[in-house]
Formats: structure tokens, C-alpha cells, sequence
């Protein structure tokens, strides 16, 4: 029996409507012989982890939500993003390790899949540590918790967007990086009043970073212009005299 045809004979329990308590022991004694299988190794044993997940996940109420469904990934097969404003300094990124040792992984990290595995869309520095810290990543066995952003949200404006919003969350971000995101967003023709409302940014906010770039043209579609116009009845100045000058 392969390891997609196991799963569907789950679903019995799914629809019984006897007693829950009184069923999970059949159920759990069909869980344990699917993910260990003789001779399995354990990358083998992940994988079928992750697609029994994937398939309670679909009959979950809450599959809508990405925390629904956290796999675990091979650290290889996650990357950085490149363009994430968030800065963690070095003392800091050690008491990360330290929380991560001491209390586990209490979150996951926020992904997004392409063709070479899964891009970083939250979680930069959870990433790290579990990938280049050696205590950590031999406790996680070289995999790290994910979950995989929703579907709809996966193009790069919107993946740049989710990765501000979970950093201006936690209060958590570089300023010159959010004004050069701002600047692409701009360029991939976002309004600002868009990126207010995607970013949680009031206008000024925006104008700010825009400012920071030195790129004029980015907010052209202002309202007003930043030049001094003079008022009527100036253009008979004609310069100071002499005794007015001190």
C-alpha cells in the first residue's frame, strides 16, 4: 500500500458518529504504523508527518489560516527573502538561540514556495538560527517549522507587504530599508494610499520614506508640491537698498 492510498481510510473517523474518546485508539494504532513504516528512514518519517497534516489540515474548520498547517522543511530548502527591513544585532540573535534552546520553537516561520523550495516571508532570524546555529539545528534534526502564506497573497507585492506588516507589528524595522520598499512598491505603480493601507502607514508616513529616496518622481500623484510659489504682488521686488542691509 502506498503512502497516499493509507490516508484516505482515515476518513471513516472522520464521519463517525460514535463517541470520539472511544475511537482513538484504533486511530492512533493507524497513525503510528503509517508514519513508521519498517525500515523507514527519517527523512521518510517527516515527509509522511507532514502529508498526514496536510491532509487533517483539509478537514479542518480553520484550514484558512496558515498556523492550521505547520510542515516541517528541510533547512536547506529555505532561504531569506532580499528584501527584508529587519535587523537583529548580534547579542540579541544569541538570545534568540538561547529562547529557542530553552523553550523550543513556539512559532513557526512564514513561507512562501517557489521552484527551489521556500522563501522567508516572516521569521528571518528564527531561520538563521536554525540553520546556522549547530545546537539548534541538531536538536531540529536539520528541518524548521513553517507555515506557507496564503495562496492569494504570493506575488511580490503582496510578500513585501506581509513582511512589513509582521515587522511594524512588533515594532521591528530598519528605516532606510522600509524607505527603499516603499520606493519599490511606488515603482511597481502602488498608489501611496495603497501602501499606507497594506503597510499600516498614515500618509505622511509614506510621503517620509518616499522623501528619504530623494526620488521626486515617486510621489508625483501628490496633491500638492513642496515648491515655494510667491504671492501676488511680489514680483515688483526688486532687491534691498543699501540702509537695509545691516
Amino acid at each position: 500500500m502506498t503512502l497516499f492510498d493509507q490516508l484516505p481510510s482515515l476518513a471513516k473517523f472522520m464521519d463517525s458518529s460514535s463517541d470520539a474518546e472511544s475511537e482513538m485508539a484504533p486511530l492512533e494504532a493507524m497513525i503510528s504504523k503509517f508514519l513508521n513504516p519498517p525500515n523507514a528512514s527519517f527523512d521518510e518519517t517527516v515527509e509522511r508527518l507532514n502529508l498526514l497534516r496536510r491532509f487533517i489540515a483539509k478537514q479542518s474548520p480553520f484550514s484558512a489560516e496558515p498556523v492550521d498547517l505547520v510542515e516541517w522543511v528541510s533547512t536547506e530548502d529555505v532561504r531569506a527573502n532580499d528584501y527584508n527591513p529587519n535587523s537583529v544585532a548580534p547579542p540579541e540573535m544569541e538570545l534568540l538561540r538561547l529562547s529557542i534552546m530553552a523553550d523550543g520553537y513556539t512559532q513557526p516561520i512564514v513561507t512562501m514556495p517557489d521552484e527551489n523550495g521556500r522563501v522567508v516571508i516572516d521569521g528571518f532570524h528564527r531561520h538563521r538560527v536554525g540553520k546556522e546555529m549547530p545546537d539548534v539545528n541538531a536538536r531540529i534534526h536539520g528541518y524548521l517549522p513553517v507555515v506557507r502564506i496564503r495562496q492569494d497573497r504570493e506575488n511580490r507585492k503582496d510578500r513585501i507587504a506581509a513582511t512589513i506588516r509582521h515587522n511594524r507589528a512588533r515594532g521591528k524595522h530598519s528605516i532606510d530599508a522600509m524607505s527603499d520598499i516603499v520606493v519599490e512598491l511606488k515603482r511597481r505603480s502602488w498608489s501611496e494610499e495603497r501602501i499606507g493601507k497594506e503597510l499600516g502607514m498614515e500618509p505622511d508616513e509614506v510621503l517620509r520614506l518616499c522623501q528619504i529616496s530623494g526620488i521626486a518622481e515617486l510621489f508625483s500623484d501628490d496633491e500638492f508640491s513642496a515648491s515655494w510659489d510667491a504671492a501676488d504682488g511680489d514680483d515688483d521686488f526688486d532687491g534691498f537698498n543699501e540702509g537695509e542691509v545691516n
